[in-house]
C-alpha cells in the first residue's frame, strides 16, 4: 500500500474569498490494483444559504471520466464536516492510475434548486510525491473556488482490539495501548484468554484494528476473523481479512494468539 502526504495547489493568483480547506487521504494498493480515496474533513467552508451555514458533501471523479462518481453523505448545516468516508477506485494499475487527475467537487445541497458549488480540487495523480509534504494557501479563480486540501495519513494513531466470541456472543473483550501517529506500530503484548477446550470448536475471535480519533468515532482499519479447531496434535485456522489496509502485525497478533491458546490447554 503507497501512501502519501501533500498540501498544494497548483493554481497562481490572489486569494479573493476565504475558501475553506477538505482534507482527505489517498493510497495505493498495488497488490489489489485499488485506489484508495478517504475523505475526512472540511473545515471553515463558507456559508451559502441565508441561515448562515451549508449543507455540503464531496463528489469524486478520477478525469477524464465524468460518467461515473462517487459521493459522500450530506453533513447538514455544517461549515467544519467530518466525512471519513473511504472509496475504492478497483481494477486500476499504477500506469493507468498515473494518467488520471482526481477530481474533488465540495458542494452545498440545495433540496429544491441546483446545488451550489463550494469549491474544486483537481490532483493530477503523476504529479502526486509519495511521503512529500507541501503547503500553500488556497486559491480562486472566477467564480468557482479552490479550495486548500491535505493529503493526511501521519497521524494514524492505532490499537487494536481483541473480542472473545462464542456462539457469535461476546465473551470478553481486550485492547492494546494507542501508538500515536504510526503507520507502522508494534505492540509486543499478549492477551490470555480463560477458555475450556471443550467449547474450543465454537470459539471465535475477532481482531479489529483501529484508528483512535479524539474528536469523532474510530475509524475501523481492518478486521481478522479467526476460527480454532484442535483434534489431538492436528490443527486448523480460518482467517479472513475486511480491509485492504489491514498489515502484516495483525497476523503476528493472531499467530501469537493461537499460541496463547495451544499452550493454555
Amino acid at each position: 500500500m503507497l501512501l502519501c502526504c501533500s498540501s498544494h495547489d497548483d493554481h497562481e493568483g490572489p486569494v479573493s474569498e476565504k475558501l475553506g480547506r477538505i482534507q482527505f487521504s489517498l493510497g495505493y494498493s498495488f497488490q489489489d490494483t485499488t485506489l484508495t480515496v478517504k475523505i475526512l474533513k472540511g473545515q471553515d467552508l463558507p456559508a451559502k444559504d441565508f441561515s448562515g451555514t451549508s449543507d455540503p458533501f464531496v463528489k469524486i471523479y478520477l478525469l477524464p471520466d465524468r460518467k461515473h462518481k462517487l459521493e459522500t453523505k450530506i453533513k447538514r448545516k455544517n461549515l467544519n464536516p467530518h466525512w471519513n468516508e473511504t472509496f475504492l477506485f478497483e481494477g486500476f494499475p499504477y500506469e493507468k492510475v498515473r494518467e488520471r487527475t482526481l477530481y474533488l467537487q465540495v458542494l452545498d445541497y440545495d433540496r429544491f434548486s441546483r446545488n451550489d458549488p463550494i469549491g474544486e480540487v483537481s490532483i493530477p495523480l503523476n504529479k502526486v510525491e509519495l511521503g512529500q509534504l507541501k503547503t500553500s494557501q488556497p486559491q480562486s479563480h472566477g467564480h468557482r473556488g479552490h479550495l486548500r486540501y491535505t493529503y493526511n495519513n501521519k497521524h494514524t494513531d492505532p490499537y487494536v482490539k481483541v473480542w472473545l466470541m462464542h456462539k457469535d456472543k461476546r465473551v470478553e473483550k481486550k485492547k492494546t495501548v494507542t501508538i500515536k501517529r504510526c503507520l507502522n506500530p508494534i505492540f509486543n503484548e499478549s492477551f490470555p484468554f480463560d477458555v475450556p477446550a471443550h467449547v474450543l470448536r465454537e470459539t471465535t475471535i475477532i481482531i479489529t484494528v483501529m484508528d483512535k480519533d479524539r474528536l469523532s468515532r474510530n475509524d475501523v482499519i481492518g478486521k481478522v476473523y479467526t476460527c480454532i479447531y484442535i483434534n489431538n496434535i492436528k490443527m486448523s485456522a480460518v482467517k479472513r481479512l475486511i480491509a485492504s489496509k489491514i498489515n502484516a502485525f495483525v497476523y503476528i497478533i493472531y499467530v501469537c494468539m493461537l499460541f496463547i491458546f495451544i499452550m493454555h490447554i
